[in-house]
């Protein structure tokens, strides 16, 4: 059986690049894994037993038949025996051997081991000096021509007629000496004869690689039955994953009134019922938010409408006492205080405004009213409406036409907001510049200020956010940037902020062209 070895870094590395990324794959993948490494850690210990068991007992049953061949045909040998009595002896330990195929030979007194005919497989000589080391019977498996031999070597022993031990050493016929083979160094005194008989495990082989195969044949039905039960504990594990799946997926759709079926004592019981009392948390406080969000939004509806009627009061009587004050028949210090609170005024009527405006943002009742323009008229149109067009601090850069479907009027409101704001907080000339990007438009304010902090630039959007709280108070209201964006996406645009790279900021209005604007022909 040939086998196949990968290093260890090369075979973690094909794993990794072809793992299995299904959790189903994953867990029935792991399930054979463990049956098949527990199938091949039992058929590789049975095997190594069986083998064991099995040349064991052919090492044994060999041991005992040639201690029995031995046992009959040595006591016909005279001893000390002649090289023609070895061979004689050897032929006949052949002859008898039968189907175990002996290819016997024999020494006396560590001399050359004399075998029956030529070809006999050499006895190892490992097995020659542990033999005469111990003076006992000794085996040894070798390999030969490719083939399993078992190799044994066992010295002979003689006792007198009178069961008294010899010496060994008489030179005599051996008449009246009883000769048998010995296992046991004191058994008797030895003869100085050793046999040694080799013959093939072919047999053994063969019953061993049977061994093999029964398990190789074994081992796919183990597996193919190891799937049933590997396919029922993926399906029993992923089914409530699956279920909290689509559960966190409701979840994240805004139904936040999904709850599971909870059955059960195990972990994934656990983790469902977690999973029911954290959506219940989030259904809860996101009532609550919701709750308070709408209260805060009818608030500042409902504030700034109430303003507006005393406003409009107030801007009236401003408007006489500004036309008192510009006539010079106040007082100085009354005409100074007139305008001032001229001023506060419209400042206030101004975040009225603003603040009816984001609360039309925020019911989502703003309405629109798209029209086909070319861009370059109304960022002419907004500069010539604030008395901007022949302004020598603000400068239009319009080269091609740029034609859109939007709301002129809200473009015009995010327009006047991005250049009154780099009027007031950057430095001139301003740079209103048109470019056509693909299906897009853009527009760009440049200033020549100190630019935008950088840990402002996340916030500037942000409503009631004050870049910098050092500078003099603007007047503003704080919600223009954040009007702009919001009038910006009305009309599937967006707004950005950056630094440019020369100083100052650069706000950028991107809109789709009236080619790519929906509802255009």
């Amino acid at each position: 059986m040939r086998r196949f070895r990968l290093p260890l870094r090369s075979a973690a590395s094909v794993f990794r690049r072809h793992a299995p990324r299904g959790l189903r794959v994953r867990l029935v993948v792991a399930f054979l894994l463990a049956a098949a490494f527990g199938a091949l850690l039992t058929a590789g210990l049975t095997f190594h037993r069986a083998r064991a068991a099995i040349l064991d007992r052919a090492e044994e049953t060999a041991v005992a038949d040639l201690r029995t061949q031995l046992d009959s045909l040595a006591p016909d040998l005279t001893l000390p025996p002649t090289a023609e009595d070895l061979r004689g002896l050897t032929r006949q330990i052949d002859q008898a051997g039968g189907a175990r195929a002996w290819h016997a030979s024999a020494s006396y007194r560590g001399g050359e081991p004399v075998a029956a005919a030529p070809g006999t497989p050499p006895v190892p000589d490992e097995l020659r000096r542990a033999v005469q080391d111990s003076g006992r019977a000794v085996h040894q498996r070798t390999e030969h021509d490719g083939r399993p031999w078992l190799a044994l070597g066992m010295p002979v022993a003689y006792t007198d007629d009178s069961g008294d031990t010899g010496t060994g050493t008489d030179t005599g016929t051996g008449a009246d000496e009883d000769t048998h083979a010995n296992t046991d160094a004191d058994a008797g005194s030895l003869s100085g004869l050793t046999v040694y008989a080799v013959f093939p495990l072919d047999d053994d082989r063969a019953d061993i690689d049977a061994l093999v195969t029964a398990a190789e044949a074994g081992a796919v039905p183990a597996l193919a039955l190891a799937l049933v039960p590997a396919l029922f504990a993926a399906r029993s594990v992923l089914r409530p994953v699956r279920r909290l799946r689509h559960g966190a997926e409701r979840i994240a759709a805004g139904e936040l009134d999904t709850r599971l079926d909870a059955s059960g004592r195990d972990e994934l019981a656990d983790l469902t019922r977690s999973f029911n009392t954290m959506a219940e948390t989030l259904e809860r406080d996101a009532a609550e938010l919701r709750r308070l969000e709408a209260g805060a939004r009818r608030f500042a509806a409902d504030v700034a409408h109430e303003l507006r009627t005393p406003l409009a009061a107030m801007a009236a009587v401003t408007e006489v006492l500004d036309e008192d004050a510009a006539s010079g028949v106040l007082p100085a210090d009354t005409e100074d205080a007139v305008r001032l609170i001229s001023e506060e005024v419209r400042a206030l009527a101004r975040t009225v405004e603003d603040l009816m405006e984001v609360s039309r943002f925020d019911a989502k009742a703003a309405p629109v009213h798209r029209e086909d323009v070319d861009l370059r008229t109304l960022v002419t149109k907004t500069l010539q409406l604030r008395g901007w067009a022949h302004d020598e601090r603000v400068r239009a850069d319009l080269p091609e036409p740029a034609p859109v479907r939007v709301d002129p009027r809200r473009i015009d409101v995010v327009l006047g907001n991005l250049v009154a704001n780099a009027l007031h907080h950057g430095r001139p000339p301003v740079t209103v510049a048109v470019r056509v990007r693909g299906d897009r438009v853009e527009v760009t304010v440049t200033d020549r200020g100190p630019g935008i902090p950088d840990e402002a630039l996340a916030y500037v959007f942000d409503r009631f956010y004050k870049a910098d709280a050092a500078r003099p108070r603007s007047g503003g209201s704080g919600l223009g940037l954040a009007i702009a964006r919001e009038n910006a996406a009305l009309n599937d645009g967006s707004l950005t902020a950056a630094n440019h790279p020369d100083g100052g900021a650069v706000f950028t209005l991107t809109l789709p062209s009236a080619a790519s604007s929906p509802g255009t022909t």
